[in-house]
């Protein structure tokens, strides 16, 4: 009975609270409270079904598209219209071509000499320099330095001067970097002359010494 007074005032209780008696029905005093009760369910239940999302608004929708992830080792493809690289066609490097115990193609082999002299003239001090860089190159290769003279004087004084040819040049060979184990020098003194006649021409194509690679 309390909650109901509590709702509907002391309209409610009159019906009842009549001290044992039965209450005769009031209609007119019932009208404006259960208007009021009707009208305070009526809020409560639109309030409880209300909602508190706007449907009008507008939710930025993101991506979720998967990004392809890229294999550990494996390079990129070449873009389009790239030549590709033939790797059969690189040319391999060659350390030499000249095999052992062959001479330089490009260098001369003889040094000639003035009149009973032994010293090296200076015109062939490059072409010297040109057999040493390529002994130098390849510390297998040995030359041969052989020592000669022309027809004049005797037999054992130009073995001895062609000797000292020999050796004048092992000496030029050896200051400009070629090991002592590459070279030898000898002497034919007049024995092997390179002309047969007996002028100053054939003279001094006699007077020499050749490098002979072995």
């Amino acid at each position: 009975m309390t909650i109901m007074q509590s709702l509907f005032g002391t309209h409610f209780g009159n019906l009842f609270d009549t001290g044992g008696k039965r209450a005769s029905l009031r209609p007119r005093s019932l009208t404006r409270p259960l208007q009021a009760a009707a009208v305070l369910c009526a809020a409560l239940l639109l309030a409880a079904c209300g909602s508190n999302v706007n449907l009008a608004e507008d939710v930025p929708v993101q991506d979720r598209t998967a990004v392809p992830v890229q294999q550990i080792g494996v390079a990129p493809a070449a873009p389009a219209g790239a030549a590709a690289v033939d790797q059969r066609a690189v040319a391999p490097v060659q350390a030499g071509t000249t095999a052992i115990g062959q001479p330089p193609a490009h260098l001369a082999r003889l040094v000639f000499f003035d009149f009973d002299q032994y010293t090296v003239r200076a015109e062939f001090i490059p072409l010297l320099e040109g057999h040493a860089r390529f002994l130098a190159a390849d510390r297998q290769r040995r030359v041969a330095l052989e020592g000669h003279t022309d027809e004049r004087g005797g037999r054992e004084y130009n073995l001895a001067l062609g000797q000292k040819r020999a050796e004048a040049v092992r000496r030029s060979l050896a200051l400009m970097g070629v090991q002592d184990a590459q070279m030898e020098a000898v002497s034919f003194g007049e024995e092997k002359p390179a002309s047969a006649g007996s002028d100053e021409a054939a003279h001094s194509q006699n007077r020499r010494v050749e490098l002979v690679y072995r």
